[in-house]
């Protein structure tokens, strides 16, 4: 399963652990990913998404899930807290 957010696309970065005598190696920052369930009214059943914490901290989305079917993003409800 790949690390990358379903609605944002924010996958992992590349940098540097810097260590105290400075000396850099790679790394990887992963995303904060966690599962979510969107309700969905034009589907008629719930859609399970991984979603990146930051996505979920948005006030007002300016997304709609990408997996879904074309018909069906315009019609995603979002949770309470959203609106």
């Amino acid at each position: 399963m790949s690390r990358r957010c379903e609605l944002t696309a924010k996958g992992p970065q590349v940098g540097h652990k810097v260590s105290h005598s400075n000396i850099k190696t790679k790394r990887r920052f992963l995303p904060n990913l966690c599962n979510v369930t969107f309700i969905s009214d034009a589907l008629g059943r719930n859609v399970r998404l991984r979603v990146s914490t930051n996505a979920l901290e948005e006030r007002r989305p300016q997304w709609r899930p990408r997996r879904l079917p074309a018909e069906a993003r315009a019609d995603v409800r979002l949770p309470a807290r959203w609106s």
